[in-house]
């Protein structure tokens, strides 16, 4: 390593501090008094104003490529033409008064590497170069980033000190020194940490509530899992899943339907990330052995505010929290932006604007049901309307509607809440969800008192939902006259708008799905190649795909002589219902979905 340093030029420690200080001695007025010490209030931006580098509006230029494409501001300007990253490395170097260095002639030990997480190093683009003592050296392409020297500090033990190098040397140092497999990067840090930091608690009793609040108000993990927090809602993530195991602790996020890994913090710390989560939700940190339920309110900015339902379950190794992020500026309640066809969203509006009546949304769970009637009652909320909702939990505050938070501790079910419904003179009423004979008898009587009652149910398709009625209990009679319509839905990822790209399918595969030879040929088949936007995932977004059954006259008739799930389906595609399969299938001619997900959440007809 010492022949690499002299190539490069750079030697830090005592001699950074020498320099330092030379240079303030000389009245240096391009060096800050402490380059480290700064409150982050000046950034790279500022700093390239100040120097006359670039212009405000080539700043903002590259500030609106980023929140496009991602990426960060000094190798946008470096790729819009503005700066060179040899002048942004000279200048940097000056102003904060730390050495330069060129990756390309330094060789890094794998021991230095495995010290910082790989997702750390990504996260802060920045990578471990040395190690001099009790100081790892860090070359970062921005040095006001004092946050991730302040954690790198934190997870290493060790002093930081910083070298500066071009961005793009940094990101292919990253992809040449950390391999893909995470978990072998991060099992080989755990395996230098010492015997006690590894060690798994077997006796919870046993911990020191005093000291755990303490650790959980550490400046590190206060930020670590605020940082967590709103990571989840830049990347459009539904739930965190925070999970301690044996021998790992991990991060995970639900986006777009799917989990992915997101990061894998230290073992020692699971305690006090658990912890300062359970604070930020107000519940109890000493009680480790019962489930608990919470809620996070998180601002952004002035205007922005998004809640987190918090859900804390003791496992084996630990307690697991999973926090479902309800943030209503995403909450897309435009029914013509959910993935309707045209003709499906008229039929639906038809059965939401009557007088009376069920209308019934079906589906697993996160499939988004509770979107859907959502968008509903925001087409029916009007001065004239009285609307109430019994959820199990209320979700979203909604203006204009009387929201009741179901609490079966206290008696508080459904069907409680759906009896006070009938007394509090309704126009509309909304069940979270029909589970028991008990709720969905009071449903169908209220649909049948001059009321709308919109619900849901958990099957599998569009007629299934008629048959689980019948098998709750509720006479055919009731259901033929009481059901309006009932719509099945799934939710689909959307092929990635900023890296889509053609696609060539051969015809077998497709006939199979159920595509004629016409509908192939009149296709526009495409898949995401995988971009910063999307996570290199190729989906962006989802769209729902629906099932529309409108009780007709035959297909009451169909109810009242005990017709199966199968026949109902058969009369009501020869009545001109599309099935979920067949939606999805206009979804894939269009390019919005791909072939796996048209597999993933339909099955064959």
């Amino acid at each position: 390593m010492a022949d690499d340093k002299s190539k490069s030029g750079y030697h830090v420690g005592e001699s950074q501090v020498s320099k330092l200080a030379d240079d303030d001695a000389r009245g240096n007025s391009g060096v800050r008094e402490n380059p480290r010490g700064r409150s982050g209030g000046t950034g790279l931006g500022e700093l390239l104003l100040r120097e006359s580098v670039v212009s405000l509006a080539q700043l903002d230029e590259a500030r609106n490529e980023i929140e496009r494409h991602g990426g960060k501001l000094g190798n946008t300007l470096a790729k819009l033409g503005y700066v060179s990253e040899e002048q942004l490395v000279s200048l940097l170097a000056k102003q904060y008064g730390v050495p330069a260095v060129n990756l390309d002639e330094v060789s890094i030990p794998e021991e230095i590497v495995n010290m910082v997480p790989k997702e750390v190093a990504r996260r802060h683009g920045i990578i471990p170069i040395d190690q001099q003592g009790s100081s790892l050296i860090v070359a970062v392409s921005d040095p006001s980033n004092i946050y991730a020297m302040d954690d790198i500090k934190f997870l290493t033990g060790y002093n930081v000190e910083m070298v500066v190098a071009p961005e793009s040397s940094i990101e292919t140092a990253l992809q040449g020194y950390y391999q893909d497999d995470a978990v072998e990067a991060f099992e080989e840090l755990l395996d230098g940490m010492d015997q006690e930091d590894l060690s798994i608690l077997q006796d919870e009793e046993g911990i020191d509530i005093e000291e755990l609040e303490r650790e959980s108000k550490e400046e590190a993990v206060v930020r670590l899992v605020n940082l967590t927090l709103v990571d989840a809602i830049r990347r459009g993530a539904s739930d965190i899943h925070v999970e301690p195991y044996e021998k790992e602790f991990r991060i995970r996020f639900r986006i777009d339907g799917v989990l992915s890994e997101i990061m894998k913090p230290p073992l020692r710390l699971k305690n006090a990330i658990v912890s300062r989560l359970k604070i930020l939700a107000e519940l109890d940190i000493a009680e480790r052995r019962l489930p608990q339920d919470g809620r996070i309110k998180l601002v952004l900015g002035k205007k922005k505010e998004v809640d987190f339902r918090v859900s804390v379950l003791p496992t084996l190794f630990g307690e697991k929290v999973v926090l479902r992020v309800l943030d209503k500026s995403n909450l897309q309640l435009d029914m013509t932006m959910l993935g309707f066809e045209e003709k499906q969203l008229a039929e639906f509006k038809d059965a939401i604007n009557k007088p009376w009546g069920m209308v019934l949304v079906t589906g697993p769970t996160g499939s988004g049901k509770t979107t859907t009637l959502y968008s509903a009652l925001m087409e029916l909320n009007k001065i004239s309307e009285n609307i109430s909702t019994a959820e199990d939990p209320v979700e979203f505050n909604m203006a204009g509607i009387n929201q009741v938070h179901i609490n079966d501790a206290i008696g508080l079910n459904f069907a409680a809440a759906l009896r006070s419904f009938l007394r509090q003179d309704p126009d509309i009423i909304m069940v979270g969800e029909i589970r028991d004979f008990e709720t969905a008898e009071i449903a169908v009587k209220a649909a049948l008192t001059g009321h709308l009652v919109l619900s849901t149910l958990h099957t599998n398709d569009a007629p299934s939902t008629i048959n689980r009625l019948l098998n709750m209990g509720i006479e055919p009679f009731l259901v033929s006259s009481s059901v309006n319509i009932v719509a099945a839905q799934r939710l689909a990822r959307k092929v990635c708008k900023e890296c889509k790209q053609p696609l060539e399918l051969e015809a077998e595969p497709l006939i199979k799905l159920g595509m004629t030879e016409e509908m192939i040929a009149a296709s526009t088949f495409t898949k995401g190649a995988g971009c910063k936007v999307c996570n290199n995932t190729g989906y962006k977004g989802r769209v729902a795909i629906y099932e529309i059954m409108t009780m007709t006259d035959r297909l009451k008739e169909a109810v009242l002589q005990g017709y199966s799930a199968m026949e109902l389906k058969r009369e009501a595609v020869e009545g001109g219902m599309r099935s979920l399969r067949a939606c999805a299938l206009s979804k894939l001619m269009e390019g919005q979905v791909t072939v796996e997900e048209v597999v993933r959440t339909t099955r064959e007809d």
